[in-house]
């Protein structure tokens, strides 16, 4: 959440309080707007939707307590609140939180205190509001999209896999569905109830990496990290080997002992559970270079899947651009629109280089900015532009010799044919026209796995 797009609403009856607190505030980059009592805060509450409220507890029309008693009554408490009072007692703090206040703040304010607080009661909403977000996700989608011979063989062992604790990681491009194959995990596994908490590695900067994944312990707060959120459930590090060093150390001592200190903590912290990791990248090249722990590394090889990129189950790119237009017409009530055969096709034979992901871009650009009940050829070059050009939408055995050609082809037309048929040699040797005794020599001779 950019400060700058963020509403802090600031309720107190002392002009110069309010002063104080508007400069502070603005200073550090938030909008804040003031209110000197009540009626005012109500009004602003309304009109300014704030994302977090400083509110005072004694003012002279209507007292805080009543006042967030009030908004409580109404649902407000989606929004942080954070009670301040020059005349604090213990008795007021816990009836505050009690009632469902975020924080509580004592006068003269702490400048120091005052913007943790702000800020940890803005990170913990957003957390709630992706949770919410992340829940509608997966009723939507918790099923990988596919019919062919590897998607479902790759389904049905991570079935098997899902009721055994295991860490377990996914190597693949880019894009190709690594989060969505581990959702898939998640989502068929006892812990199907618990928390499924995703982190982008590279996002979290080295400095402040011990604290998100830790937490923290100040002033008697306690604030939990990635760890300490992801209890009785899965924490999903994507692309781990972004992940530096001294975190790496960490992370290889809590998942060693299941327990963990959290910064400015004294007392171990213990936490099941389930760690699921993804990389773009060798982790072995990572471990032979110095850059990624190799007790690490086994701590999170138990199991290892490799997710296919886009291009080698091509057969089920109408599958997934069907989906894809489904999804954005619900959601985001764009215009139905479909592709023509010759322009699926033509994705069939394009390599993909952005897998799943540039996929599923590309169908809600064409159905934003195209025009028309059909998705023609042209239409679809046009909005991959530089990414495609005739040279790469041709077969790549195209610039090969005529034998490692024909063997090429071969090969990708037996296993199209293999996957559609489910597996099944029988069914392939009907298909193909092949009979069977041949077929089986020749799927040895191309090294394709029965």
């Amino acid at each position: 959440m950019s400060k700058h797009n963020t509403k802090v609403l600031v309720v107190d009856d002392e002009p110069d309080i309010r002063q104080l607190i508007y400069e502070i505030l603005k200073d550090e980059g938030y909008q804040v707007a003031m209110a000197e009592n009540a009626q005012a805060a109500r009004e602003l509450k309304q009109s300014e939707q704030p994302d977090l409220i400083l509110l005072d507890i004694w003012m002279p029309d209507t007292d805080g307590i009543t006042l967030l008693k009030e908004w409580v009554s109404e649902g407000v408490l989606n929004i942080p609140i954070v009670m301040m009072s020059g005349h604090g007692t213990i008795e007021t703090a816990v009836e505050a939180t009690r009632l469902g206040a975020y924080d509580f703040l004592e006068k003269p304010l702490s400048l120091a205190k005052l913007l943790l607080v702000v800020e940890r009661g803005l990170e913990a909403s957003l957390l709630q509001s992706e949770n919410a977000g992340l829940k509608l996700q997966l009723n939507r989608l918790v099923d990988p999209i596919g019919s062919g011979a590897q998607i479902e063989q790759l389904k049905d062992q991570l079935k098997r896999l899902a009721q055994h604790d295991a860490r377990v990681l996914f190597s693949g491009e880019g894009g190709a569905g690594k989060e969505l194959f581990a959702r898939y995990l998640h989502n068929h596994s006892p812990r199907r109830s618990g928390p499924f908490i995703d982190v982008s590695v590279g996002s979290i900067a080295p400095e402040n990496a011990a604290t998100e994944f830790f937490g923290t312990e100040a002033s008697g707060k306690v604030y939990p990290g990635l760890l300490e959120r992801s209890h009785g459930g899965v924490l999903f590090l994507g692309e781990v080997a972004d992940m530096d060093l001294e975190t790496q150390l960490r992370l290889v001592s809590a998942m060693d002992s299941s327990s963990f200190l959290r910064v400015g903590g004294s007392a171990p912290v213990s936490v099941d559970v389930r760690v699921i990791a993804s990389t773009r990248v060798s982790l072995e090249v990572e471990v032979n270079a110095g850059r990624f722990r190799q007790d690490l590394f086994y701590l999170l090889n138990v199991v290892s899947f490799d997710i296919p990129p886009l291009r080698e189950h091509s057969e089920n790119i109408p599958l997934l651009l069907s989906f894809y237009i489904d999804y954005f017409v619900k959601e985001e009530k764009l215009s139905f629109r479909k592709f023509s055969i010759a322009a699926q096709n033509f994705l069939r034979n394009y390599t993909w280089p952005g897998n799943v992901r540039e996929l599923k871009n590309l169908v809600q650009r064409l159905l934003i900015l195209g025009v028309g009940e059909e998705i023609e050829v042209d239409e679809v070059k046009k909005a991959l532009g530089a990414a495609v050009s005739e040279v790469s939408a041709m077969p790549e055995f195209f610039h090969l010799s005529l034998k490692e050609a024909r063997e090429q082809f071969e090969k990708s037309y037996i296993q199209y044919h293999f996957e559609c048929t489910g597996g099944s040699v029988a069914k392939l040797s009907v298909a193909i026209g092949m009979e069977r005794t041949h077929l089986y020599r020749k799927l040895h001779a191309l090294k394709i796995k029965l």
